[in-house]
């Protein structure tokens, strides 16, 4: 396989047969290995192959049809608390997808809950999608409930922001991320304040790795329950945990006017500038000074 240019678009292999297939990464990791994966009319060994934007993807030489962008699937689904997500485990714990139905194993999830925390999670099966809500400010709410009461300095990290070099507390042991620098919330509203327990409703607008619990965690309050219950227009309401529902005509509606935005947003930065000039010589004689006499 030729040099790829660092500047074109691309997706490693096994992510993009996890995509647009009812595969999960390590299924597709075992069909490589197997050579009966194809690129074009190339047979692919090397696990770390880098698919094109516009190659074509074969198994057993079927080719791998992309999903059309135009139309995608979301669905809401309650994660309880004691599943990860995750399409499998190598400590054989629970998963999201031992608990949806077969036809959603395919799906991709927006984001993550960890293993201790609930709520809403979003999943589609279109790539592009899911990257752009990941990638996206819309709100998430969440609703918290920490070890102890809320301090006047916690309340200023909220509103302010907050950059820790060490943000290791409140992550996972293995975790390599070491730093975090934290947005101020979008909003927040403290329900009980006591010593023993607090709770706090949260709105942020990103997605980083166990952020609530490190943020919490550098002012010493554990986190006991964590349930996000919106993201963007999407509410959780009364969906009981461990089920799972499609969008509402009125949230794809919504959706689809999000994705058109940036659509917009994405070509209007794509298109070259216009140079904008005057002639030299009518510029020139515009600056030139009037001969007296």
């Amino acid at each position: 396989m030729g040099r790829i240019d660092p500047k074109e678009p691309t997706m490693r292999l096994n992510q993009y047969i996890s995509h647009h297939s009812k595969y999960s990464r390590r299924e597709a990791d075992e069909l490589i290995k197997a050579g009966r994966v194809n690129i074009e009319k190339r047979k692919i060994e090397n696990l770390a192959t880098q698919v094109k934007e516009d190659e074509r993807v074969f198994i057993d030489g079927k080719f791998l049809k992309e999903k059309s962008e135009e139309n995608y699937t979301v669905i809401v689904y309650h994660k309880p608390k004691g599943e990860l997500v995750t399409k499998s485990d190598d400590r054989g714990r629970k998963t999201i997808y031992d608990s949806l139905p077969s036809g959603f194993k395919h799906f991709i999830p927006v984001g993550r809950l960890d293993f201790a925390s609930e709520g809403l999670l979003l999943l589609t099966d279109s790539p592009k999608v899911a990257k752009a809500l990941m990638e996206s400010e819309l709100e998430r709410v969440y609703h918290l409930k920490i070890d102890k009461r809320v301090s006047p300095e916690m309340i200023k990290a909220m509103e302010e922001g907050l950059v820790l070099e060490d943000a290791s507390a409140g992550g996972h042991e293995k975790s390599e991320i070491k730093s975090m620098s934290f947005s101020p919330f979008a909003g927040f509203e403290v329900a009980k304040d006591s010593p023993t327990h607090s709770k706090i409703k949260v709105a942020i607008k990103e997605g980083k790795n166990r952020e609530l619990r490190r943020f919490f965690a550098h002012f010493g309050a554990k986190v006991l329950d964590l349930k996000r219950v919106s993201y963007g227009w999407v509410s959780l309401n009364a969906l009981p945990d461990g089920k799972n529902r499609y969008l509402n005509r009125s949230e794809y509606n919504k959706l689809h006017a999000f994705m058109k935005e940036l659509q917009k947003s994405e070509e209007k930065e794509k298109k070259p500038r216009k140079a904008s000039y005057r002639s030299a010589t009518k510029s020139d004689s515009a600056r030139a000074p009037r001969k007296k006499g």
